[in-house]
């Protein structure tokens, strides 16, 4: 790592590593130096896309990788574990796509693991680096609507997904949930942090993952979150955060906002919009921009994406599970947050 360039290596080759390496390619201040697949074919491919000079058709060598300064690893969730795990111990920085982890034990694993070898570490949450949510954040932080006193967020896409889909294969942590709900559960989060009582319900599978959740979250407070997912109905992926003394309502995309709408009591609506330095709301340049200012400033983790902040997404998604019986294999029967109550029958 230089003053002028950080040094990329891109773990996977799917559609998410291509949109984040797309934006890379388009940083000054970003090389993406190496790219690995589970096959070479694969890499090589990839690499060849995106002018990148040096394609694995393995994982460990991108790990071994001394000219790396820091890994993507944009796998499927039920992978992350092992991939993240082994880019860490090979001393690697890591930014790993969400959900983090399938469940909070191994997110656990991987904190553990970064803080040991001072290694940086952070969950590709890129909706909490995005400059609009930031200014959310901010306005609802200086009391701007008052107290938090509700939040909704949803997120739903209209399918259908096969059965052989990654989305439906509990193998690769399929279901709405890890996919789709950890954008609601981490908005919530963001505004509220960690809730004290979660109820949930969900319509699972054949295969035995969520096809659509609902959750409602609890904070000492008084504070209520309705949190909802789906992969079998396009939702209009809107949010809102509510307070004593007015409102904030994102229309749509609210993980990515172009907008959003203040409503403060006895005053007019104000907007705030993306500006033209903001670029795309599809940008990923946000959270990559935030990965190489952490690096170059020595920390280990982000501010805006603390790994206490992951851990504790992880436990309420694990507990969300726990309460509609999703589990996934190599999982106790207990499951991910302790003893569980009936999901809805099977779709």
């Amino acid at each position: 790592m230089t003053e002028d360039s950080v040094r990329w290596g891109v773990l996977a080759t799917g559609g998410i590593a291509a949109a984040f390496t797309a934006d890379l390619v388009d940083l000054p201040d970003a090389q993406v130096v190496a790219v690995a697949s589970r096959t070479r074919a694969s890499a090589e491919a990839f690499a060849e896309r995106f002018g990148i000079p040096r394609a694995y058709g393995d994982w460990e060598s991108l790990a071994q990788d001394a000219d790396i300064d820091v890994v993507y690893v944009a796998t499927p969730h039920s992978a992350h574990r092992a991939a993240a795990g082994l880019c860490l111990e090979a001393g690697r920085n890591v930014l790993c796509e969400k959900a983090f982890t399938l469940n909070v034990r191994e997110a656990e694993e991987l904190v553990a693991l970064a803080r040991e070898r001072g290694s940086f570490l952070m969950e590709a949450m890129w909706m909490y680096c995005n400059p609009l949510v930031r200014r959310l954040k901010a306005l609802v932080d200086d009391g701007a609507i008052g107290e938090v006193r509700s939040v909704h967020a949803d997120f739903g896409l209209a399918g259908p997904f096969p059965p052989s889909h990654r989305l439906r294969d509990p193998a690769q942590g399929g279901g709405a949930l890890l996919d789709l709900g950890v954008y609601p559960v981490s908005f919530a989060h963001l505004l509220l942090g960690e809730p004290s009582d979660i109820t949930a319900r969900a319509v699972l599978s054949d295969e035995g993952v969520d096809l659509q959740t609902g959750a409602l979250l609890s904070w000492e407070s008084g504070a209520l979150a309705s949190v909802h997912c789906s992969l079998v109905g396009g939702t209009a992926v809107t949010a809102s955060v509510t307070g004593s003394a007015g409102r904030i309502d994102i229309p749509n995309g609210f993980f990515h906002p172009d907008r959003f709408v203040l409503h403060r009591d006895g005053r007019d609506p104000e907007e705030f919009a993306a500006g033209p330095a903001d670029g795309p709301r599809t940008s990923l340049k946000h959270e990559a921009r935030e990965v190489m200012r952490a690096l170059r400033a020595g920390e280990t983790e982000s501010p805006l994406v603390p790994l206490d902040g992951t851990l504790a997404v992880m436990r309420t998604l694990d507990t969300i599970r726990d309460r509609v019986g999703v589990r996934y294999p190599g999982e106790t029967s207990e499951g991910p947050g302790g003893a569980n109550e009936p999901a809805l029958t099977p779709a």
